[in-house]
């Protein structure tokens, strides 16, 4: 169920978090008794169709790696002192895309199973959701023209029973902020004619800032300054605008044209980044279309579909080139993403997002052009407030992805020693948590 709040409850809502900031400590079990926190959030990212494993693998091993030239990681060499790449982590008993879809969360446990069937960023969004005004915020870039099923949806409540994320900025922006309620597929007039949300609570900001220190003061400069952002990617303004800014030109932003899909991906990263670094949420993915995805690259200059560029053979060089450079675009907002934690400050605490968060980029399949679940490529990132040893490549053979489903929970304070299928294994990834 979607809660609107009013700009006085949003205003106390984000001091609490600017200046209390969270206040959760927890311990976990004595095979990690060296992290004594927990991260303070957890974020999911997606995109589809799997990989070709020769243009995605870092070179070297442990803490001595590299992106080679031209791969499909190297857009993350800016953020690496922020990674841990994983390889060799096998979706056992599944395969093709459904299966890859279902079980890439989920662990495909049963209903009768520890985590019930549900996906992990809601398992863990039971556990830490109900600190936050929105147990978990889940966006989505062009995830549903098929409708609901198991090719489109990744996260689960239940077996069968779908969270479907949310791909229209506007709503999303509505469900953060307030009443603003704009018409589908476009920014309303409204949102340029009323007064931006800063406006209304400045008043009120001004008395908040009036109370803290300068640090405080810093910290909520910086929220405002995400807000603003969102509000001009709504509107096609500008990204830092100064006080002397007019109004943007009203746009429309019709979320489901093929050539808006980076627009509208951006603009939910930024509403994401918004909602958590003002404490709304500490739960949060992004979901970049669905296994099978038919969207054509064409601001890469492509006229093939991602899906049909994802299955072309060694043999076809051009075709696996047009899909690496797709992969490299993926790339680039995933270090968008993490560069942009990377210089926010925690909401009333040490360090920045970054530190304090676990971020996961996941995908369905291995190699896509066999169908399989070998391998799957994920990159974690973040410091997950000191609790993950970040900058390193990690190569294992057949691990259950189970383990890492784990391995989050465990990062997030949770004890829970499965996840998923139990019989895949118990325990978090060896090398990667502190």
């Amino acid at each position: 169920m979607e809660i609107k709040i009013g700009r006085r409850a949003f205003v106390h809502s984000a001091a609490l978090a600017a200046v209390a900031g969270p206040l959760l400590t927890l311990f976990r079990g004595d095979s990690h008794a060296s992290c004594t926190r927990a991260a303070q959030r957890v974020v999911i990212f997606f995109t589809p169709n799997g990989t070709v494993h020769r243009h995605w693998r870092p070179t070297g091993s442990g803490a001595a790696w590299s992106f080679p030239a031209g791969s499909i990681l190297e857009p993350l060499t800016p953020v690496k002192r922020h990674l841990v790449v994983l390889d060799g982590i096998d979706f056992v008993g599944a395969s093709n895309h459904e299966g890859g879809m279902s079980a890439m969360l989920t662990g495909s446990g049963s209903a009768s199973s520890p985590s019930m069937g549900m996906s992990v960023d809601q398992y863990i969004a039971r556990a830490v959701g109900a600190r936050s005004r929105i147990a978990s915020l889940d966006l989505g870039v062009q995830t549903s023209a098929w409708g609901g099923n198991s090719q489109t949806r990744m996260l689960y409540e239940a077996p069968g029973r779908y969270v479907p994320p949310d791909d229209e900025p506007a709503n999303v922006y509505r469900r953060l902020f307030g009443s603003m309620t704009p018409a589908p597929g476009m920014i309303d007039a409204m949102m340029v004619r009323r007064r931006s949300v800063l406006d209304l609570v400045r008043g009120e900001l001004r008395d908040l800032q009036s109370r803290v220190g300068a640090d405080e003061r810093r910290k909520l400069d910086a929220h405002l300054e995400s807000l603003r952002r969102v509000e001009t990617s709504l509107t096609g303004g500008p990204t830092t605008p100064t006080t002397a800014c007019a109004p943007p030109a009203l746009m429309s932003i019709d979320h489901r044209a093929n050539e808006n899909f980076p627009r509208v991906g951006r603009a939910q990263m930024e509403l994401m980044l918004a909602g958590l670094s003002c404490g709304a949420t500490k739960v949060a993915s992004i979901q970049w279309a669905h296994t099978v995805a038919p969207h054509v690259f064409t601001w890469l200059g492509q006229s093939e579909g991602h899906h049909a560029l994802s299955h072309m053979s060694d043999s076809n060089e051009a075709g696996v080139a047009q899909f690496v450079a797709a992969e490299r675009w993926f790339a680039e907002q995933f270090a968008w993403l993490i560069g942009r934690m990377a210089e926010m400050p925690e909401p009333g605490g040490e360090g920045t997002l970054l530190d304090n968060s676990l971020v996961v980029w996941a995908k369905e399949m291995g190699d896509g052009r066999l169908h399989d679940c070998l391998s799957v490529p994920f990159v974690l990132a973040g410091g997950a407030s000191g609790c993950m040893r970040t900058d390193r490549y990690l190569r294992f053979t057949n691990m259950p992805h189970q383990r890492l489903l784990v391995t989050l929970c465990h990062a997030m304070g949770m004890d829970n020693p499965t996840f998923g299928d139990p019989s895949r294994g118990a325990g978090p990834l060896p090398e990667v948590l502190a």
